[in-house]
C-alpha cells in the first residue's frame, strides 16, 4: 500500500497548508518546541526523541532538521498519514503504527534507552482524561532524569471568562496571516479519498475508525488541568513557555532523581 514520492509530496504539502487553519502560529510553535528540545539535549551525542501523534511527520522533520544527530521515533495510529510520512520524510524518523493510550502501546515503540524528550502538537487532546493521565505516567517512566515532555496544543485558560478572548485572538491571527483561506480538515480528507493511489490506505483508515471506541473526552482541558495531570503522573516541574491566544507550548520536566519524581505525586 505504498505511495509514490510525488503523491506523498503533494498530500503532505496540502496537509501543511490545511493545518494552518487550525494551529495558531503553527510554525512558531514548532520552532519553540525545537528550542526546548535543543536546550534539553545540548551536549548529548545522540538524543532520543519521541513524536506523539506524528501525522505525516511535520514536527519530526523539523526536529530532524534542527538536531541532525538525534534519533526520532514517530508514532501515530493513522495508516495514511504514517505512509505519507514514511515516504516524504523517510530520513526524519522511524515511524511506528500504534494507538497511544492502548494497552502495550509503549512496548511497540522498540526503545533501547531512556528518552531525552517526548513531543506532541495538537495530538493528545482527543484522549479521555483517565487515558491521558495514564499516558503521561507512562511517558514519565520512559524519560531519563531531566528529560522533558513538550506538548503544543490549544488549551482554554483556567479562568472561563477569558476563554472567548484567547480564542478570538487566535482567530484574528489566523485571519491576518491567511490561514483561514486554506482548505479545511474535511475537504482535505474528502479529496484524499478520491485519489486512487490512496484508496487502500483510506479504506484501512475507515476500518480502524469504525472499530475504534473513539475519544475526545479530553478536549477542552485547560492548561492548568494538564499541568495537574502531569504532576500526578510524576513530573516535578511544569510550565508554559509560549502562548498566542489559546495556542500554548507546555513543558513538563522529569525530576533529576527518583526522590524528586516521587515528590511530584499526590
Amino acid at each position: 500500500m505504498g505511495v509514490s514520492m510525488a503523491t506523498a509530496r503533494t498530500w503532505v504539502e496540502r496537509w501543511e497548508r490545511q493545518q494552518e487553519r487550525y494551529a495558531v502560529a503553527r510554525e512558531e510553535r514548532f520552532t519553540v518546541i525545537a528550542d526546548v528540545v535543543e536546550h534539553v539535549t545540548a551536549g548529548r551525542p545522540r538524543p532520543l526523541l519521541l513524536d506523539l501523534g506524528c501525522g505525516p511527520g511535520s514536527l519530526a522533520a523539523r526536529l530532524a532538521g534542527r538536531l541532525p544527530g538525534a534519533e526520532v521515533v514517530a508514532v501515530d495510529m493513522d495508516p495514511l498519514l504514517l505512509e505519507l510520512g514514511r515516504t516524504h520524510h523517510a530520513d526524519a524518523a522511524r515511524y511506528v503504527d500504534t494507538v497511544i493510550g492502548e494497552e502495550g502501546w509503549t512496548d511497540a515503540l522498540g526503545l533501547d534507552r531512556p528518552l531525552d524528550a517526548a513531543v506532541s502538537t495538537t495530538a493528545l487532546h482527543y484522549l479521555p482524561e483517565p487515558v491521558l493521565r495514564d499516558t503521561y505516567r507512562r511517558l514519565a517512566a520512559l524519560l531519563r532524569p531531566g528529560g522533558v515532555l513538550v506538548n503544543g496544543d490549544h488549551f482554554p485558560p483556567d479562568e472561563a471568562p477569558c476563554a472567548a478572548i484567547t480564542a478570538y485572538v487566535g482567530r484574528r491571527r489566523a485571519e491576518r496571516t491567511g490561514g483561514l483561506a486554506h482548505e479545511d480538515w474535511q475537504s482535505w480528507w474528502a479529496a484524499a479519498a478520491r485519489d486512487p493511489e490512496l484508496a487502500d490506505l483510506c479504506a484501512e483508515r475507515e476500518q480502524r475508525r469504525t472499530a475504534s471506541s473513539g475519544g475526545g473526552a479530553g478536549e477542552g482541558l485547560t492548561a492548568g488541568r494538564h499541568a495537574a495531570l502531569l504532576r500526578q503522573a510524576g513530573f516535578r516541574h511544569v510550565t508554559p513557555v509560549w502562548q498566542f491566544g489559546d495556542s500554548v507550548v507546555l513543558v513538563a520536566v522529569k525530576g533529576d532523581s527518583p526522590e524528586e519524581d516521587a515528590a511530584g505525586l499526590p
